[in-house]
Protein backbone atom coordinates (compact mmCIF):
# COMPACT_ATOMS: atom_id res chain seq x y z
CA UNK A 1 0.00 0.00 0.00
CA UNK A 2 1.37 3.43 -0.90
CA UNK A 3 2.58 5.82 1.88
CA UNK A 4 3.29 9.68 1.33
CA UNK A 5 3.56 12.24 3.42
CA UNK A 6 1.46 15.29 3.42
CA UNK A 7 0.44 17.92 5.51
CA UNK A 8 -2.88 18.55 4.93
CA UNK A 9 -4.04 15.07 3.95
CA UNK A 10 -3.93 11.80 6.18
CA UNK A 11 -2.13 9.13 4.56
CA UNK A 12 -3.42 6.23 2.85
CA UNK A 13 -1.41 4.11 5.41
CA UNK A 14 -4.43 4.04 7.62
CA UNK A 15 -8.05 5.61 8.49
CA UNK A 16 -8.27 7.22 11.37
CA UNK A 17 -10.97 6.40 13.74
CA UNK A 18 -13.47 8.60 15.63
CA UNK A 19 -11.75 11.54 14.73
CA UNK A 20 -12.98 14.41 15.44
CA UNK A 21 -14.35 12.90 18.87
CA UNK A 22 -11.78 11.89 20.07
CA UNK A 23 -9.55 15.21 19.43
CA UNK A 24 -12.06 17.75 20.76
CA UNK A 25 -12.90 15.07 24.10
CA UNK A 26 -8.86 16.00 24.65
CA UNK A 27 -9.74 19.84 25.35
CA UNK A 28 -6.60 21.07 23.57
CA UNK A 29 -5.52 24.48 24.30
CA UNK A 30 -2.51 26.30 22.59
CA UNK A 31 0.30 25.82 25.06
CA UNK A 32 -0.53 22.42 25.83
CA UNK A 33 1.88 19.45 26.08
CA UNK A 34 -0.05 16.55 24.50
CA UNK A 35 0.48 12.66 24.11
CA UNK A 36 -0.36 10.55 20.78
CA UNK A 37 0.65 6.78 22.22
CA UNK A 38 -0.58 5.21 18.75
CA UNK A 39 0.87 7.62 16.02
CA UNK A 40 0.35 5.51 13.38
CA UNK A 41 -0.57 6.94 10.03
CA UNK A 42 -0.90 10.09 11.93
CA UNK A 43 -4.53 11.30 11.82
CA UNK A 44 -5.64 11.91 15.42
CA UNK A 45 -2.10 13.80 15.67
CA UNK A 46 -2.37 16.31 12.58
CA UNK A 47 -5.77 17.02 14.11
CA UNK A 48 -4.17 17.79 17.82
CA UNK A 49 -1.60 20.16 16.05
CA UNK A 50 -4.04 21.90 14.38
CA UNK A 51 -5.51 22.77 17.57
CA UNK A 52 -1.95 23.78 19.58
CA UNK A 53 -0.22 26.79 19.02
CA UNK A 54 3.12 27.72 18.32
CA UNK A 55 4.28 27.04 22.02
CA UNK A 56 2.49 23.57 22.38
CA UNK A 57 4.08 20.00 21.84
CA UNK A 58 3.46 17.00 20.66
CA UNK A 59 4.74 13.39 21.60
CA UNK A 60 4.18 10.81 19.58
CA UNK A 61 5.01 6.89 20.10
CA UNK A 62 4.84 3.88 18.00
CA UNK A 63 6.99 0.69 17.84
CA UNK A 64 6.02 -0.15 14.03
CA UNK A 65 9.37 1.39 12.26
CA UNK A 66 7.24 2.39 8.86
CA UNK A 67 5.17 4.86 11.15
CA UNK A 68 7.71 7.76 10.85
CA UNK A 69 7.92 7.62 7.29
CA UNK A 70 4.11 9.40 7.95
CA UNK A 71 5.40 12.16 10.48
CA UNK A 72 4.77 16.31 9.16
CA UNK A 73 7.12 18.50 8.69
CA UNK A 74 6.61 20.09 12.10
CA UNK A 75 8.66 21.28 14.92
CA UNK A 76 6.25 20.31 17.34
CA UNK A 77 6.20 17.09 16.58
CA UNK A 78 8.74 14.28 18.51
CA UNK A 79 8.69 10.64 17.40
CA UNK A 80 9.41 8.19 19.57
CA UNK A 81 10.16 4.59 18.48
CA UNK A 82 8.48 2.62 21.26
CA UNK A 83 5.59 0.70 22.61
CA UNK A 84 3.55 3.15 24.73
CA UNK A 85 3.77 1.02 27.92
CA UNK A 86 7.53 2.59 28.03
CA UNK A 87 5.87 6.27 28.19
CA UNK A 88 7.48 7.49 31.21
CA UNK A 89 10.98 6.42 30.73
CA UNK A 90 10.83 8.06 27.66
CA UNK A 91 9.09 11.15 28.38
CA UNK A 92 11.76 11.93 31.34
CA UNK A 93 14.86 11.32 28.68
CA UNK A 94 13.10 14.68 27.07
CA UNK A 95 12.84 16.22 30.54
CA UNK A 96 8.70 16.02 30.16
CA UNK A 97 7.42 15.19 33.55
CA UNK A 98 3.64 16.20 33.40
CA UNK A 99 1.22 16.66 30.18
CA UNK A 100 -1.82 17.37 29.67
CA UNK A 101 -3.27 15.13 27.94
CA UNK A 102 -2.96 11.08 25.64
CA UNK A 103 -4.87 9.57 23.49
CA UNK A 104 -4.70 6.11 22.10
CA UNK A 105 -6.27 4.57 19.40
CA UNK A 106 -5.79 0.30 20.56
CA UNK A 107 -6.71 -0.62 17.00
CA UNK A 108 -4.18 -2.11 14.62
CA UNK A 109 -3.14 0.07 11.58
CA UNK A 110 -5.27 -0.60 8.15
CA UNK A 111 -1.61 -0.99 6.55
CA UNK A 112 -0.68 -3.83 9.29
CA UNK A 113 -3.59 -5.40 8.44
CA UNK A 114 -3.46 -4.68 4.25
CA UNK A 115 0.81 -5.72 4.31
CA UNK A 116 0.57 -9.28 3.74
CA UNK A 117 4.05 -9.99 5.22
CA UNK A 118 3.02 -9.36 8.43
CA UNK A 119 0.63 -11.83 8.65
CA UNK A 120 -2.08 -10.11 10.25
CA UNK A 121 -4.51 -10.90 8.02
CA UNK A 122 -6.09 -14.62 6.69
CA UNK A 123 -6.59 -12.84 3.19
CA UNK A 124 -2.99 -13.18 2.55
CA UNK A 125 -0.30 -16.15 2.67
CA UNK A 126 2.32 -15.21 4.87
CA UNK A 127 4.21 -16.18 7.78
CA UNK A 128 2.34 -16.27 10.78
CA UNK A 129 4.40 -13.00 12.63
CA UNK A 130 2.24 -10.51 13.84
CA UNK A 131 5.01 -8.67 15.89
CA UNK A 132 3.71 -4.78 16.16
CA UNK A 133 7.63 -4.44 16.30
CA UNK A 134 9.94 -6.08 14.47
CA UNK A 135 12.84 -5.82 16.80
CA UNK A 136 11.62 -8.35 18.90
CA UNK A 137 11.49 -11.78 18.55
CA UNK A 138 8.49 -13.66 19.59
CA UNK A 139 6.14 -14.47 16.30
CA UNK A 140 2.66 -15.88 15.95
CA UNK A 141 4.47 -18.90 14.57
CA UNK A 142 6.86 -19.23 17.76
CA UNK A 143 3.61 -19.17 20.12
CA UNK A 144 2.20 -21.70 18.03
CA UNK A 145 5.17 -24.09 18.37
CA UNK A 146 6.05 -23.72 21.71
CA UNK A 147 2.71 -23.29 24.02
CA UNK A 148 1.07 -26.33 25.66
CA UNK A 149 -2.51 -26.88 24.51
CA UNK A 150 -3.74 -25.38 28.32
CA UNK A 151 -1.90 -22.23 27.35
CA UNK A 152 -2.93 -21.90 23.80
CA UNK A 153 -7.07 -22.53 24.80
CA UNK A 154 -6.40 -19.65 27.65
CA UNK A 155 -5.38 -17.17 25.34
CA UNK A 156 -8.19 -17.79 22.59
CA UNK A 157 -10.88 -18.07 25.05
CA UNK A 158 -9.24 -14.85 26.82
CA UNK A 159 -8.18 -12.89 24.21
CA UNK A 160 -10.72 -14.56 20.86
CA UNK A 161 -13.61 -15.54 23.09
CA UNK A 162 -13.55 -18.26 20.76
CA UNK A 163 -15.98 -21.13 21.69
CA UNK A 164 -13.99 -24.29 21.03
CA UNK A 165 -11.09 -23.03 22.09
CA UNK A 166 -10.23 -26.38 23.80
CA UNK A 167 -10.73 -28.78 20.84
CA UNK A 168 -9.09 -25.40 18.58
CA UNK A 169 -5.90 -25.90 20.84
CA UNK A 170 -5.85 -29.57 20.66
CA UNK A 171 -5.71 -29.52 17.25
CA UNK A 172 -3.11 -27.26 16.78
CA UNK A 173 -0.57 -29.36 19.35
CA UNK A 174 -1.55 -32.79 17.56
CA UNK A 175 -0.75 -30.89 13.93
CA UNK A 176 2.49 -29.61 14.83
CA UNK A 177 3.63 -33.05 15.96
CA UNK A 178 3.89 -34.15 12.49
CA UNK A 179 4.06 -30.56 10.38
CA UNK A 180 4.93 -26.94 11.28
CA UNK A 181 2.10 -24.38 11.86
CA UNK A 182 3.72 -21.60 11.03
CA UNK A 183 2.08 -19.74 7.80
CA UNK A 184 -1.53 -18.38 7.68
CA UNK A 185 -2.31 -21.45 4.76
CA UNK A 186 -0.71 -24.42 7.18
CA UNK A 187 -3.03 -23.11 9.57
CA UNK A 188 -6.03 -22.41 8.54
CA UNK A 189 -5.66 -26.04 6.57
CA UNK A 190 -4.97 -27.72 10.18
CA UNK A 191 -7.78 -26.34 11.76
CA UNK A 192 -10.31 -26.13 9.31
CA UNK A 193 -12.63 -29.23 10.21
CA UNK A 194 -13.21 -27.55 13.26
CA UNK A 195 -14.15 -24.01 12.72
CA UNK A 196 -16.92 -23.02 14.17
CA UNK A 197 -19.85 -21.10 12.41
CA UNK A 198 -18.68 -17.97 9.73
CA UNK A 199 -15.24 -18.73 9.18
CA UNK A 200 -13.98 -15.27 8.35
CA UNK A 201 -15.46 -14.20 11.85
CA UNK A 202 -13.92 -17.36 14.02
CA UNK A 203 -10.63 -16.56 12.07
CA UNK A 204 -10.68 -13.20 12.79
CA UNK A 205 -11.23 -13.90 16.49
CA UNK A 206 -8.65 -16.63 16.22
CA UNK A 207 -5.82 -13.90 14.97
CA UNK A 208 -7.11 -11.34 17.14
CA UNK A 209 -6.05 -13.62 20.11
CA UNK A 210 -2.59 -14.47 18.67
CA UNK A 211 -1.88 -10.96 18.11
CA UNK A 212 -2.81 -9.82 21.56
CA UNK A 213 -0.61 -12.05 23.13
CA UNK A 214 2.40 -12.12 20.70
CA UNK A 215 2.52 -8.50 21.41
CA UNK A 216 1.05 -8.51 25.45
CA UNK A 217 -1.13 -5.96 24.24
CA UNK A 218 -3.21 -6.47 27.66
CA UNK A 219 -0.18 -5.96 29.74
CA UNK A 220 1.12 -2.95 27.71
CA UNK A 221 -2.35 -1.07 28.27
CA UNK A 222 -2.11 -2.01 31.68
CA UNK A 223 1.27 -0.21 32.03
CA UNK A 224 0.12 2.83 29.94
CA UNK A 225 -3.11 3.78 32.50
CA UNK A 226 -1.21 3.22 35.47
CA UNK A 227 2.01 5.58 34.38
CA UNK A 228 -0.97 7.88 32.49
CA UNK A 229 -2.21 8.73 36.45
CA UNK A 230 0.85 10.27 37.52
CA UNK A 231 1.71 12.06 34.03
CA UNK A 232 -1.08 13.80 33.60
CA UNK A 233 -1.50 17.37 35.22
CA UNK A 234 -4.91 18.13 36.77
CA UNK A 235 -7.51 18.78 34.46
CA UNK A 236 -5.98 16.88 31.86
CA UNK A 237 -7.71 14.05 29.57
CA UNK A 238 -6.95 10.70 28.70
CA UNK A 239 -9.09 9.20 25.52
CA UNK A 240 -8.92 5.75 24.80
CA UNK A 241 -10.70 4.07 21.54
CA UNK A 242 -10.75 0.45 22.05
CA UNK A 243 -11.99 -2.34 19.35
CA UNK A 244 -12.56 -5.69 21.60
CA UNK A 245 -14.76 -5.91 25.24
CA UNK A 246 -11.54 -6.87 26.79
CA UNK A 247 -9.51 -3.81 26.32
CA UNK A 248 -13.09 -1.54 27.08
CA UNK A 249 -13.92 -3.38 29.85
CA UNK A 250 -10.35 -2.65 31.35
CA UNK A 251 -10.32 1.11 30.48
CA UNK A 252 -13.82 1.18 31.71
CA UNK A 253 -12.95 -0.02 35.17
CA UNK A 254 -9.72 1.98 35.72
CA UNK A 255 -11.40 4.61 35.19
CA UNK A 256 -14.20 3.88 37.21
CA UNK A 257 -12.05 2.78 40.39
CA UNK A 258 -8.51 3.44 39.80
CA UNK A 259 -7.31 0.28 39.48
CA UNK A 260 -6.25 -2.50 37.08
CA UNK A 261 -8.07 -5.32 38.24
CA UNK A 262 -11.49 -6.44 38.59
CA UNK A 263 -11.96 -5.26 41.93
CA UNK A 264 -15.78 -3.01 41.87
CA UNK A 265 -14.33 -1.27 45.07
CA UNK A 266 -10.73 -1.39 45.64
CA UNK A 267 -9.25 -0.70 49.21
CA UNK A 268 -6.22 1.02 50.28
CA UNK A 269 -4.13 -0.86 52.84
CA UNK A 270 -6.26 -0.06 56.03
CA UNK A 271 -9.20 -1.51 54.66
CA UNK A 272 -10.37 2.33 53.37
CA UNK A 273 -12.34 2.20 49.69
CA UNK A 274 -9.97 4.11 47.01
CA UNK A 275 -11.45 7.07 45.40
CA UNK A 276 -10.70 7.07 42.24
CA UNK A 277 -8.40 10.30 40.47
CA UNK A 278 -10.69 10.29 37.63
CA UNK A 279 -13.57 12.03 36.63
CA UNK A 280 -15.74 10.03 33.92
CA UNK A 281 -16.23 12.33 30.89
CA UNK A 282 -17.96 9.99 28.62
CA UNK A 283 -19.89 8.01 31.17
CA UNK A 284 -21.04 5.46 27.91
CA UNK A 285 -18.92 4.97 25.15
CA UNK A 286 -18.81 7.00 22.00
CA UNK A 287 -19.41 5.08 19.26
CA UNK A 288 -18.73 6.04 15.48
CA UNK A 289 -21.53 7.42 13.30
CA UNK A 290 -23.58 5.63 10.80
CA UNK A 291 -22.01 7.82 8.33
CA UNK A 292 -18.64 7.14 9.10
CA UNK A 293 -19.07 3.30 9.74
CA UNK A 294 -19.98 3.15 6.15
CA UNK A 295 -17.21 5.03 5.07
CA UNK A 296 -14.77 2.91 7.11
CA UNK A 297 -16.20 -0.79 8.08
CA UNK A 298 -12.94 -1.48 10.31
CA UNK A 299 -14.50 1.30 12.70
CA UNK A 300 -17.34 -0.88 13.34
CA UNK A 301 -16.59 -2.05 16.57
CA UNK A 302 -14.44 1.37 17.82
CA UNK A 303 -15.17 2.69 21.34
CA UNK A 304 -14.29 5.85 22.57
CA UNK A 305 -13.84 6.47 26.69
CA UNK A 306 -12.93 9.45 28.34
CA UNK A 307 -11.82 10.41 31.77
CA UNK A 308 -9.96 13.84 33.52
CA UNK A 309 -7.17 13.82 36.23
CA UNK A 310 -8.66 15.10 39.29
Amino acid sequence: MEMRKSNTEEPVYHTTVLLEEAVEALHVFEGGIYVDCTFGGGGHSRKILEKLGKNGSLYVFDQDAEAEMNLPEDGRIHFIRQNFRHIQRFLRLLKVTRVDGILADLGVSGHQFDEAERGFSTRFEAGLDMRMDRRTEFTAAKLLSTYSAEKLQEIFEKFGEVTNAKTLAQTIVRTREISPVDTVNRFRQAVQSIVKGNPNKYFAQVFQALRIEVNDEMGALKDLLMQAEQLLNPGGRMAIISFHSIEDRLVKQFFKTGAEGNEEDPKDLFGKKKESPWKLVTKKPVLPSEKEIKYNPRSRSARLRVAEKK
